[in-house]
């Protein structure tokens, strides 16, 4: 398991879907990127042109299901990115706004009238209208669907009727003519339309189609077919998939003939774009430095919309109640977890075994977003054992028998359990650095089970509140709205350090009501929860995850940012080509 997919493997169900890409996993569910342009980007040299085929590479397997509805993972993730898109696009700095699809907004903050672009045509040459996202709703709303996008369309008035087969439709839809649509919503939320499931099905494409049949289909398995700039031509399932340019694109041509999308091993990386194999690919950390000797290849770096975090476990969750219960004193004192903060050499670990690719975090809201507190505004928590060392002291932490390790307050001997996950070549010396920066401090942190864990074994432990976990190690993928709901509440079970507060629960609400509307009202409401969670500590943020992309320099036009590398590819063209 490569780093880079670490990434990608939890992501909290309305903040964003369960991202399980870490071994072959998945991507967000609703990945609206490709029309914003992005400030990273390859240099152009010359006037673009016409022709010539790429190869775009990828690590593991891909499962087959080219539909957005269903897919899983950022294996399948990728293609898609090529064939379809979204009806709305999502800026760099994570604002949803129109795309194929603009809308108004009642008053009341529940009707949305949608319109769509005339002349957008499917590539099996039918017009894209307002029915065929109609249908995609219905898909994801029926009772047999078994994807994970239910949440993209609960809001719909009707659609839990709908969901649970009282209801024959979604009282809540309603077309007004191919191009418009209209939209009722249960309740009024500021992040309706980042919520709200943007990719339409091709309805006379699945006619006669059973929903429960539709994973397995022919229309998504081996002839899929979408709105975006290449067309499928050749599935080898777990392979390749051939792709070709479609002329009738509602932007224009692309200049590319076409792509393949072929799967390699990661440990020949560098070989692959030495021998002009692959033109381009996210790479793994661990290829970074070979991959950088190479003239021929750009290495594109981007923010990646995660976050790497080190949980305190406060509680346990109460399956019977669904809401945490915080019944686990061991970390009740506050100034036990800042002194873990100071005492960490976070930057150090990055940079000696991230190869520096990675960005300080200090809340869990990405730094490419609007609601991003300025970090002269919050404690930034710079490596700094005396810090430590003094706020352990004032906490009452102290070695009372001279054996270089602290007891707690009562006098009694202090052991800290840490878990976390194995992966890449640099996981143990990484853990042990951390080990090595609290002991230094006079804290007894220890491997759980004397080492790390395999991934699911992980995760299984942490959700089910092993009593043996205490300290663990994780990464949350996020969406491009700051919502913390599904992660940060009281009744998420995703809530993995079982943490809360009544002001923690307050801000999340005022977050998305109605005051909320108003832009500022927002931001100030996310900068005081962003200051809440500094000054808690419910959990030390390592870093946000950088994501490299190589790309062979004859590949020009490639623009990438935090929510993908594949933006625009009807942009991109082959130097030289004729």
């Amino acid at each position: 398991m490569n780093n880079r997919y670490i990434a990608r493997i939890l992501a909290p169900l309305l903040f964003v879907m369960m991202l399980l890409t870490a071994c072959g996993g998945a991507g967000a569910p609703d990945n609206r990127s490709g029309n914003e342009p992005s400030s990273l980007a390859a240099g152009n040299e010359g006037e673009p042109r016409a022709g010539g085929t790429v190869t775009y590479g990828f690590p593991s397997p891909f499962k087959g299901l080219f539909e957005p509805a269903f897919y899983e993972g950022e294996d399948d993730l990728r293609v898609l990115e090529f064939i379809t898109e979204p009806l709305f696009t999502v800026k760099d700095d994570l604002t949803t706004v129109p795309g194929i699809a603009s809308w108004q907004e009642s008053a009341d903050h529940k009707t949305f009238t949608f319109k769509i672009k005339h002349g957008v045509h499917w590539q099996n040459g039918d017009e894209l209208t307002v029915e065929d996202w109609k249908f995609a709703l219905e898909v994801i709303a029926d009772p047999d669907y078994t994807g994970p996008r239910y949440y993209s369309v609960e809001m719909i008035e009707g659609a839990d009727a709908y969901h649970t087969g009282k209801a024959k439709q979604i009282s809540g839809i309603r077309v007004i003519d191919p191009y418009t649509l209209e939209l009722r919503v249960t309740a009024a939320r500021v992040n309706t339309i980042d919520n709200l499931w943007a990719y339409p099905m091709n309805k006379r494409y699945f006619a006669g189609v059973a929903v429960k049949d539709m994973p397995n289909c022919g229309q998504v398995r081996k002839a899929p077919i979408g709105i975006g700039p290449f067309q499928v031509t050749n599935i080898q399932p777990g392979e390749f998939v051939e792709m070709t340019r479609f002329d009738n694109y509602y932007k224009g041509k692309p200049l590319l003939d076409g792509v393949l999308y072929k799967v390699f091993d990661d440990k020949m990386i560098t070989s692959l774009f030495e021998q002009g194999v692959i033109d381009m690919e996210q790479a793994p950390r661990d290829a970074y430095e070979s991959l950088n000797k190479l003239d021929h290849i750009t290495l594109m770096k981007s923010p990646d919309l995660s976050y790497e975090y080190i949980g305190f476990k406060f509680g346990h969750w109460d399956d019977k109640a669904q809401k945490i219960v915080m019944d686990n004193p061991k970390f009740s004192d506050k100034r036990l977890r800042q002194a873990m903060y100071y005492a960490l050499d976070r930057q150090g670990i990055i940079d000696g075994f991230s190869y520096g690719l990675g960005k300080l975090a200090e809340t869990p809201i990405s730094s490419e977003s609007w609601a991003k507190i300025p970090e002269d505004q919050i404690n930034r928590y710079p490596y700094d054992p005396g810090k430590a060392n003094e706020q352990l002291d004032e906490a009452g932490y102290k070695d009372l028998d001279g054996d270089g390790l602290r007891e707690d307050p009562k006098g009694s001997k202090l052991v800290i359990h840490f878990d976390g996950m194995v992966g890449g070549t640099n996981d143990e010396p990484r853990t042990e650095a951390m080990l090595q920066n609290w002991r230094a401090v006079g804290l007894d942190v220890r491997l759980n089970g004397g080492a790390l864990k395999e991934m699911n074994t992980f995760y299984t432990m942490v959700e089910e509140d092993d009593r043996s976990v205490e300290l663990f190690n994780g990464v949350w993928g996020l969406s491009n709205d700051p919502d913390p709901t599904g992660l940060w509440r009281e009744n998420d079970l995703w809530n993995y350090p079982r943490w809360s507060s009544k002001e923690n629960e307050q801000l999340i609400r005022d977050g998305i009501s109605l005051k909320a509307y108003d832009r500022d009202y927002r931001k100030q409401v996310y900068y005081d929860w962003q200051k809440l969670i500094n000054d808690e500590v419910p959990m030390i943020f390592i870093a946000e995850r950088v994501t490299i992309t190589a790309v062979n320099k004859r590949l020009q036009g490639v623009k990438i940012n935090a929510i993908s590398p594949i933006i625009d590819p009807y942009k991109w063209w082959i130097k030289g080509s004729e």
